[in-house]
């Protein structure tokens, strides 16, 4: 058996103290506030705590709770400094690892999956997992032709531990809230229950991944491992080295994480415009800088791995969103409030301020509108306080907006992205890669004069 804690009680006990623990902060803050305490700096310490708490529990798990926590985790910088602080490490951790199967279960899997001579297609085969993941753990491998590879092992009983948790955590995401300013975590937990079966399906993981391998194979600036061998429960692909986007974050040099930021954007921009995908997981864990870039060993290139959530968009980004975005920058307020009601962003039964909408949509878009533009912890705070302030407009105008379906995992993504950006504190050129991979997005002011026929 895998010392995944599996069995509901177990996990249902683990995830059940999680409520119990944050009333018991709550009433403790009431009495705080009693005694005269000001009620921000109590609501800051409770926060503190709930983060505590809530990264302690759900970094002993596997499952969709270690998923949650992956998803979450890209947020952070959203979070009050001196909250966010203390558990960036914890983050760090919850991106990178997970406590790995005992040896006895990989070997079960690989025998039931490989064939009783699992053994014979490997020349070496590392025991110790080298990554540990939500659903799997991954191990140091070498191939029967002398290739190195990552071979990802499914734990046993992972669906039903992902649904088990998720359902979990749904039942109180209400109270999690507070943890991210400006961000509603119901809806985050639905959309990973949705893919929960796309996420245990190695096969269409194996596809995924060939598709970008496949487009990126000689690309100068970003590298995708190849599928070696896949089947049921287990997926061989090419080893890849590299400096993991988390140690970037906490130990890059300036080049390092704006070469970062710029590669992790124009991944993000072309990838379903050159493989009708969107890579949807884009939490640090997933990314690698290798040197050896387009100008030689002192440039790098960015590794992608992880293709178990995608995206299918056979006609690359929606056109909506970079007209939307471009008539945002061009302040053309009725023609983004018609568009934004055309696509649903705006129900029927809802009337709202064309100036007043344009008013929400600009400070968000500003690193469009520039040439370049420094992504921080502080701008993405200010953003969140923004929105999560009962007090401010945009609070009151977010409340009113609608998120449609088909919008809402690249509504997710774009987010993430953004939430590592901000932790890399990169200076990325993101009008660039807008201009050259999001369609329908080419502001006016960028638009050449027609030169004028000779007589």
């Amino acid at each position: 058996m895998s010392d995944l804690p599996r069995k509901a009680v177990t996990r249902t006990a683990k995830l059940a103290a999680l409520p119990l623990g944050f009333a018991g902060r709550a009433t403790w803050g009431l009495g705080k506030r009693i005694v005269g305490e000001s009620a921000e700096i109590v609501g800051r310490e409770l926060q503190q705590r709930t983060a505590d708490q809530l990264f302690k529990v759900l970094g002993e798990l596997k499952g969709g709770a270690m998923k949650f926590g992956q998803a979450l985790s890209v947020f952070e910088s959203a979070l009050p400094e001196e909250v966010a602080g203390p558990y960036r490490a914890a983050l760090t951790k919850l991106q990178e690892a997970a406590p790995p199967m005992p040896t006895r279960t990989v070997h079960t899997v690989l025998r039931e999956r490989l064939g009783d001579d699992w053994q014979e297609l490997f020349l070496e085969f590392e025991d110790k997992p080298a990554a540990a993941a939500s659903i799997g753990q991954v191990h140091r491998a070498v191939w029967h032709d002398g290739r190195e590879v990552a071979v990802k092992v499914q734990y046993p009983g992972a669906g039903e531990a992902l649904l088990s948790d998720l359902n979990q955590l749904s039942r109180f995401a209400r109270l999690l809230g507070p943890l991210i300013p400006g961000m509603d975590v119901k809806p985050l937990i639905t959309e990973l229950k949705d893919r929960v079966s796309e996420e245990l399906d190695y096969g269409l993981e194996a596809q995924a991944q060939r598709a970008h391998a496949e487009e990126f194979d000689g690309d100068p600036d970003v590298v995708v491992p190849d599928v070696v061998h896949q089947c049921e429960q287990v997926l061989v692909t090419e080893w890849m080295d590299g400096v993991p986007l988390s140690e970037i974050i906490s130990d890059g040099t300036e080049a390092q994480r704006d070469r970062a930021g710029q590669l992790l954007s124009r991944f993000l921009f072309s990838g379903p415009a050159r493989t009708g995908l969107l890579h949807a997981d884009p939490h640090p864990g997933n990314f690698r800088l290798l040197p050896g870039g387009p100008r030689g060993e002192d440039d790098w290139r960015l590794g992608v791995l992880d293709f178990g959530t995608v995206d299918r968009l056979p006609g690359g980004l929606p056109e909506p969103i970079g007209e939307a975005l471009r008539m945002t920058l061009d302040g053309e307020a009725e023609a983004v409030y018609d568009m934004l009601r055309t696509e649903g962003f705006v129900k029927e039964s809802i009337e709202l301020d064309p100036d007043a909408v344009l008013d929400y949509l600009l400070p968000i878009i500003e690193p469009a509108r520039a040439e370049e533009f420094t992504f921080t912890r502080g701008w993405m705070r200010s953003q969140a306080g923004r929105i999560a302030d009962p007090r401010s407009p945009a609070y009151q105008l977010a409340k009113q907006l609608n998120l449609p379906p088909a919008y809402l995992l690249i509504h997710r993504v774009t987010l993430s992205t953004i939430g590592v950006l901000c932790q890399l504190g990169a200076t990325v050129r993101l009008r660039e890669e807008l201009e050259e991979w999001l369609p329908a997005f080419v502001p006016e002011d960028l638009v050449e004069e027609e030169p004028a026929a000779e007589a």
